[in-house]
């Protein structure tokens, strides 16, 4: 087997939302440097056309094209949709990584805090997949299936809030969403496939990421001792839209470092050193 081949791209056209920064700029990297043409979007379009312009002059075999796409309206994922009409009859992969957060105290959190995260991160990916089924299903073949790749969140699968109650929420439910559409599109040759990604270097991370100092504190608390990097994200979507991963459906990646699976201390320790 050619690695070559089974991780290349070459042909296929994507769509990342909130591709500027953080996560959906590293998955678009990512598909770019497989040979995608990367279709970027997010509500500040000369962000996206700036970020496009730097990957275009970046030595690889893909492209990237960047405008302006928001998902937290009926109105807007409607005109998302005709942009991304305008520029493609194809669409290969959907990556839908636009997101927001909210984070105040317990006791402190706000009723609107729900709405809108919910909306955004949820009402929005959800009706964004639907709108984009039928070009992704005419994309798709048996042998290679259309890939929906939804990013969820650690905080999905495991017990942590801090004070991000409805963001936790939402990618749970993120989470638990990307398994019933892998299972009600599987028929279609639409694979639907999650991130839960734990610590990475973002705009929403900011508070906690922004120098090295912070992350290396951050990292010492991840089990496998470290932030996330560009090319985790990267790998796994080269992995889950390459032909190496056409056969991988409604399984949630937790390119968290080991955090999905911390618990508390082994019950039988005292005893056992007594």
């Amino acid at each position: 087997m050619d690695p070559n081949t089974l991780f290349s791209l070459h042909g296929r056209v994507a769509l990342v939302t909130g591709g500027a920064t953080g996560i959906g700029r590293m998955a678009a990297t990512g598909l770019m440097m497989a040979g995608a043409h990367v279709l970027i979007a997010s509500r500040k379009a000369d962000a996206c056309e700036a970020i496009a312009h730097d990957l275009n002059a970046m030595d690889s075999p893909g492209s990237v094209e960047g405008f302006a796409g928001d998902v937290s309206s009926e109105d807007g994922i409607a005109t998302l949709v005709e942009e991304v009409g305008g520029r493609t009859d194809n669409l290969h992969i959907l990556m839908n990584n636009a997101g927001i957060a909210w984070g105040a105290p317990l006791g402190q959190f706000p009723h609107a805090a729900w709405e809108k995260v919910m909306n955004v991160n949820v009402a929005g990916l959800f009706h964004l997949t639907q709108a984009l089924l039928p070009t992704l299903i005419a994309s798709a073949t048996a042998d290679d299936p259309a890939r929906v790749v939804n990013v969820g969140s650690v905080m999905g699968e495991v017990a942590l809030g801090d004070g991000a109650y409805s963001y936790a929420a939402s990618k749970a439910a993120v989470l638990h969403m990307t398994k019933i559409m892998a299972k009600e599109l599987a028929g279609h040759h639409v694979t639907v496939n999650a991130l839960a990604p734990g610590p990475f270097v973002s705009k929403m991370t900011a508070f906690a990421t922004a120098d090295e100092g912070m992350r290396e504190k951050v990292g010492a608390d991840v089990p496998l001792g470290r932030v996330g990097r560009d090319e985790d994200i990267a790998g796994c979507m080269q992995f889950l839209c390459g032909r190496g991963g056409s056969y991988l459906t409604g399984a949630v990646l937790p390119v968290s470092g080991g955090i999905q699976v911390m618990s508390g201390p082994n019950l039988f320790r005292a005893a056992l050193e007594g």
